[in-house]
């Protein structure tokens, strides 16, 4: 992912970016019913198709910006945020980026199982880049906003769904960065928590931090985000102003 060559006060730059993903089939079907059914499935091969994801993007953002990234279920958004993250890399095109990007995605994909609660702060909180000294730092912080303090010693195998993802989400959100990336992240935890994460995330806005949000909230684009794009099959769009882009999402 390149640094360099953005210009003053932009922090991501997407240029052209396309992205394909291989699909594999299953054709053949050894059962013997088949074999009767069909007596040269026995000869069939599996085969792969290609999926062009994203379509030539091209997206600016600047400093301080709150960009929401709408569109229906899979046309791209997720693949588009994982791109910018460093997660995938595009098959064409260039990303550019300034800053430290922090990204709210999988939230818990790097949590041991078998490891506790303590444990697995300090592991998630490294994976982010955080330094042992600042996660000790902000450790009380992420327990309390987790609400996690009687649990601390339990492994996380055995903490509900809501439990784990409340903690990756508490961690995360303690990593220090310039442009965080959130997919869905508002519909985390029950609606305390959610109301919690909100207030959160206004502070980010507030202090000039940058926003990258997929929602399927159209209120909540509209609360967090100053700008708006609609990824469509693939392709980007952008209407000259967020309430024609959401519109032109609407009408489909």
């Amino acid at each position: 992912m390149g640094k360099n060559n953005l210009k003053e006060g932009v922090v991501v730059e997407l240029k052209n970016i396309n992205k394909f993903f291989k699909i594999n089939h299953e054709s053949q079907n050894n059962s013997l019913k088949s074999f009767f059914l069909d007596p040269m499935s026995a000869f069939k091969r599996n085969y792969q198709t290609e999926f062009h994801a994203l379509k030539n993007i091209n997206l600016t953002i600047n400093k301080g910006e709150s960009v929401g990234i709408i569109g229906s279920n899979g046309s791209g958004k997720s693949t588009t945020l994982k791109i910018i993250a460093g997660i995938y890399s595009p098959d064409g095109g260039k990303v550019l980026t300034r800053g430290k990007v922090v990204p709210f995605l999988e939230l818990g994909v790097g949590f041991n199982p078998d490891l506790t609660a303590r444990e697995n702060v300090f592991l998630n909180g490294t994976i982010l880049g955080m330094t042992r000294d600042e996660i000790k730092r902000k450790f009380d912080s992420i327990v309390d906003f987790a609400e996690v303090r009687d649990f601390l010693d339990t492994p996380i195998k055995n903490f509900s769904s809501g439990m784990l993802v409340r903690l990756a989400f508490s961690i995360a959100i303690q990593a220090e960065g310039d442009v965080y990336i959130l997919d869905e992240i508002l519909s985390v935890g029950d609606v305390k928590f959610q109301e919690k994460s909100r207030k959160e995330f206004e502070k980010l806005r507030m202090s000039g931090k940058t926003l990258i949000f997929v929602s399927h909230s159209m209120a909540s684009i509209k609360e967090f985000c100053n700008r708006a794009v609609c990824i469509k099959n693939g392709e980007m769009f952008e209407k000259p102003t967020m309430e024609e882009t959401i519109n032109f999402y609407l009408e489909g």
